[in-house]
């Protein structure tokens, strides 16, 4: 990495328009003592203001054409940079949902987090709008843990012998160290990262698509970097309120572990997240419903995101 970082940076938006003019002018306080070479909006047919907003920003606009996912959208947002000659001008590309805003320098200092052997992808300390810290940090998920996480709750789960997959603990989050995987609201990897692992896996559409991109990146001997000094603010919360994307969310855990697991572990995890749904839809919970559903019919999950 060279001595002042080069950074691009890959939004994503879908009817963003809303909050993409905030993160897109936050980008120059974040890459403060960066060079930051190019933005790039990859935006998934958004019908509100997104593109002429972005357009107008000086960002370089990749329209999909369709609502095409994360995934799909952060490896054209990519690819285009690699067309027009930017990734491999750059160290490092950040990805980031348009509901981000940047902090000083924080892009700077995930980057500089790059520069030590064998770390691929850095994230940030992300932050609610009132300054709150959330819970962006796993672990890798298990049967032991979506048991705990079905029967006494993820908060507790995580209190209790650290159990959960969510990291609760607020002093886990002052503290800079690797982590297996968190949540992919804002990110930066490695250009040798980005090459050596290749293509998202577009399959998600949304949700479980950065576990299984840090998951693979740790197969490959890349470390995933927790960096608290760059802080990153993010809105965020759709999946807890949303019964479609909480059972997005939900089926796509169970997938992920399918693919990664053994026949037996998998039917156990299964029925750990099924118990662990049944119980809050018994208790009301509308997003739980949705995803019980989603489980245990299959004809039922979502193929592809609304247009």
């Amino acid at each position: 990495m060279s001595e002042t970082p080069r950074i691009a940076v890959v939004v994503v938006t879908y009817n963003s328009a809303r909050v993409l003019a905030d993160c897109l002018d936050s980008l120059t306080a974040g890459a403060r003592g960066a060079d930051l070479v190019q933005v790039v909006v990859a935006d998934n047919a958004s019908r509100d203001e997104s593109v002429p907003l972005a357009e107008r920003a000086g960002a370089t606009v990749v329209p999909l054409g369709r609502n095409a996912g994360y995934a799909a959208a952060i490896n054209a947002g990519i690819a285009a940079l690699d067309r027009e000659g930017h990734l491999g001008r750059v160290d490092a590309v950040a990805i980031l949902n348009p509901d981000c805003r940047t902090h000083e320098g924080a892009l700077t200092r995930l980057a500089a987090a790059l520069r030590a052997p064998g770390r691929g992808i850095a994230v940030p300390r992300l932050v609610s709008p009132e300054g709150h810290t959330h819970p962006s940090l796993r672990r890798a998920p298990t049967v032991r843990g979506a048991l705990a996480e079905a029967v006494i709750g993820g908060r507790l789960a995580d209190r209790v012998g650290r159990l959960g997959e969510v990291i609760t603990d607020p002093r886990r989050y002052r503290t800079p160290g690797a982590a297996v995987w968190a949540t992919g609201a804002a990110l930066l990897v490695s250009v040798a990262a980005v090459r050596d692992l290749g293509p998202w896996d577009e399959s998600f559409l949304l949700y479980s698509e950065e576990t299984e991109f840090a998951m693979r990146a740790a197969d490959r001997g890349w470390t995933l970097w927790y960096e608290p000094e760059a802080v990153v603010e993010h809105i965020g919360g759709e999946a807890n309120v949303n019964p479609v994307l909480a059972a997005l969310l939900t089926t796509n855990r169970v997938r992920l572990f399918r693919r990664r697991r053994g026949p037996v572990s998998s039917f156990a995890f299964y029925l750990a997240v099924v118990l662990g749904e049944a119980l809050r839809a018994l208790a009301g919970r509308r997003t739980a419903r949705a995803s019980l559903v989603a489980l245990l019919r299959p004809s039922r999950r979502m193929r592809v995101l609304p247009q």
